[in-house]
């Protein structure tokens, strides 16, 4: 019998493509990272006085907190940078690991010191976790979506900022101060899980050799910390007019004016000078970020304060009466979100936003020893009001002035901008309730009436300084956001999700 004839077997069929997982998920793990930051510094400093009864140090208490700001602030800029030089995502996942590995070893320090070396290392960790995290964001969802998804980033600023002494407090009066930091871990774990198996990012291509700008790097540390130091020691350990402010605030402007010098000479800047000139926007949303973070932060700690001593608030419950105000921030970010994502118009909110911020701190400054709990309460949704209209649209007004390559210094600036506000915030109203205070009893109502006056000083301040929030926020040019990119080839291997929502 003849053989049947053979035929030729048809082309393989491609196999579908899988679909990509929705951006709002892939998200969730980048956000963790974010939370992680921001909880720590809040964490860390409610467990300070049990720390100070085990390890002893109390002259050197400061500098576990400092030292992570510090950290923080000086590796923000260049981990942003290592992301758009170098794969954002790994550079992004190798700083939650070294944040994972030092806070087990914050956990198991055995002295004062230890601790302190072991904070140092941390905060350059959250510093790339916070940068990168804004980073990835950026490169996720273009600034005309940003609006459906700002809602998730509220939320977890907002839970990061008011949850941090609540959990604090949980976890080290029924596990002991070292669980401060073992807390991250399984959080940290699960993020890094997360992101490496879902985040996929865009390709980008890279021209030419890869040149790290380290006289950048060391100019912008050395300012950053002369700046962070005379912050926190003004009107603390040092008078404002002492020659070690003084000093410190001279040597930072120094390098500062060098650090500008240089990046107009390297062929790969570590902040590129082009993000600032490209658009007034940018430069507008910096002082944007900055006063907010400022006014924001003297609102969040001197706030809960008069409440205790004035108000008669217990310390469990003042934290809870925060909660106006991120209610207020989640309610807000969620209405300026959808609006800007329907009709692409954006200048409003941070108008709004910046004016709520003044009306909100003028409200405070009217506070005295009699004010009921109703006046503070019309004044945190005034500022929760600000905090979701003005801060998360200044992120997405920075980031839609810069080009896609320099997303990452642009995001590591903003998130520095708002951590300098609050180190300058700290300084300045640590320095107005001390002068108000000093010198008299430490309770009774002599000692209320004193808080209260001091309340009333940091909350004016607050609500002049937050006119410049204003004023900058009138001179932002609403320019169309950027939208969808075209798609390209994914860089990362392994299953996950484009950039596309």
């Amino acid at each position: 019998m003849a053989d049947t004839p053979r035929q030729d077997p048809s082309p393989a069929t491609p196999a579908p493509a899988r679909r990509p997982v929705p951006v709002r998920w892939v998200l969730l793990g980048v956000l963790l990272a974010l939370l992680l930051s921001m909880l720590d510094g809040l964490i860390v400093g409610t467990a300070m006085p049990t720390v100070v009864d085990d390890l002893g140090g109390l002259d050197r208490m400061s500098w576990v907190v400092t030292g992570y700001t510090l950290a923080t602030a000086c590796s923000t800029a260049v981990w942003g940078k290592l992301g758009d030089l170098f794969d954002r995502k790994r550079v992004f996942l190798a700083s939650v690991v070294l944040f994972l590995v030092t806070s087990v070893a914050c956990g198991l320090a055995p002295s004062m010191n230890a601790l302190i070396a072991f904070r140092v290392v941390q905060g350059l960790g959250a510093g790339g976790m916070g940068a990168g995290a804004f980073a990835l964001i950026g490169a996720l969802v273009p600034p005309r979506e940003r609006g459906r998804y700002q809602g998730m980033v509220a939320a977890v600023m907002a839970v990061g900022q008011l949850g941090g002494p609540l959990v604090g407090g949980f976890v080290t009066g029924h596990f002991g101060w070292r669980w401060a930091f073992y807390v991250n871990v399984p959080v940290g774990l699960v993020c890094l899980a997360w992101c490496g198996l879902l985040l996929r990012l865009p390709a980008r291509e890279r021209q030419g050799a890869v040149r790290i700008d380290w006289a950048g790097i060391v100019l912008l540390s050395g300012a950053i910390s002369a700046f962070v130091m005379a912050a926190t020691w003004a009107g603390s350990t040092y008078a404002w007019g002492s020659w070690q402010i003084l000093g410190l605030g001279t040597l930072a402007v120094a390098l500062l004016a060098g650090f500008v010098v240089a990046e107009r000479r390297v062929a790969d800047p570590l902040m590129p000078p082009r993000v600032y000139t490209a658009h007034r926007n940018f430069p507008l949303a910096a002082v944007l970020l900055t006063v907010t973070g400022m006014t924001l932060f003297g609102a969040t700690l001197y706030l809960p304060l008069y409440q205790q001593v004035v108000q008669g608030a217990t310390a469990s419950h003042s934290g809870l009466l925060l909660l106006p105000m991120m209610i207020a921030t989640l309610v807000a970010t969620s209405v300026a979100g959808k609006v800007m994502s329907a009709t692409g118009r954006y200048k409003l909110f941070p108008v709004v936003g910046a004016a709520s911020m003044v009306v909100g701190m003028g409200l405070l400054s009217t506070a005295g020893t009699g004010t009921p709990h109703s006046l503070t309460t019309v004044a945190m949704i005034f500022l929760g009001i600000g905090s979701g209209f003005a801060m998360q649209m200044s992120n997405t007004i920075a980031q839609n002035s810069v080009s896609m390559r320099d997303m990452g210094a642009a995001s590591a600036a903003t998130n520095l901008f708002r951590t300098l506000g609050g180190s300058l915030g700290l300084a300045i109203f640590a320095s107005l309730f001390t002068s108000s205070v000093q010198g008299g009893p430490a309770k009774g109502p002599v000692y209320a009436a004193h808080v209260a006056h001091a309340t009333h000083l940091i909350f004016l301040v607050g609500a002049c300084v937050g006119a410049t929030a204003l004023l900058a926020a009138l001179a932002i040019e609403e320019v169309p956001l950027r939208g969808k990119e075209p798609s390209k080839p994914v860089a990362e291997g392994g299953k996950g999700v484009t950039e596309t929502a």
